[in-house]
């Protein structure tokens, strides 16, 4: 039985984004109860969750959506984001739903269906970069050595990709960032132009700046195996 209490947030997918805001909400101590359709996605998992699909009405009730006060919709494709966003707002018009957009083209879309914020990752990730390299550009330097902390635990991390780096000339999907280390690249600065979406056919070249996120120890396994 879920103990669903009036207040609490409620999760909307617990893949790629989704189990990053899990981990979030826990170290946090807030109450929240997760929704997914994988069995795996709550292997181990250490708090309340329901299986099912997110885009379902009955379980979004099992899940209490009622009564939550905040709804984090991270499904990853744009249809179920909308379909989802617009059921939640149905079943709670008071609550505050955040939404992740795929894509920038869904964003007005996602809007509409009831969202209170929309957060495109594409938009996100370019607005760090520009923002790391207008650092630079103030600093005069040739490398930019600071990194950003979205929130406790999880770090972007940029690097310059030399020569001697075993990723150059390699695409995305081949080095396989995600499912050998757990982070994802998130944005390439390459000559003066800023690169946010990211494809598994994107090849890394050399002198690109490349921006990952993950958790420290994940980056800290990326920097031992593939930056010089």
């Amino acid at each position: 039985m879920i103990a669903k209490e009036d207040g609490h947030l409620i999760i909307l997918g617990c893949g790629d984004v989704g189990k990053y805001v899990v981990q979030t909400l826990q170290h946090s101590g807030l109450k929240f109860i997760a929704v997914d359709s994988d069995p795996k996605a709550f292997d181990n998992a250490g708090y309340e969750y329901v299986i099912g699909n997110a885009t379902d009405e009955d379980v979004l009730k099992q899940a209490g959506i009622e009564t939550a006060s905040t709804i984090i919709v991270a499904l990853n494709t744009d249809t179920d984001v909308i379909f989802a966003t617009l059921i939640a707002r149905g079943l709670n018009p008071k609550s505050t739903i955040l939404a992740r957009a795929n894509s920038y083209r869904s964003i007005d879309k996602v809007y509409k269906a009831g969202a209170d914020y929309v957060a495109a990752l594409s938009i996100v990730a370019g607005q760090i970069l520009a923002k790391m390299t207008s650092r630079c550009l103030e600093t005069s330097c040739r490398r930019m050595d600071e990194d950003i902390m979205l929130y406790e635990g999880i770090d972007i991390e940029k690097h310059t990709v030399t020569n001697e780096a075993d990723i150059v000339n390699r695409a995305v999907a081949d080095i396989g960032l995600r499912e050998r280390f757990g982070c994802t690249l998130i944005g390439i600065e390459r000559e003066g132009k800023i690169i946010t979406d990211i494809l598994p056919s994107t090849v890394i070249l050399r002198d690109d700046i490349i921006a990952v996120v993950g958790t420290k120890q994940e980056i800290s396994l990326f920097k031992d195996k593939y930056v010089k």
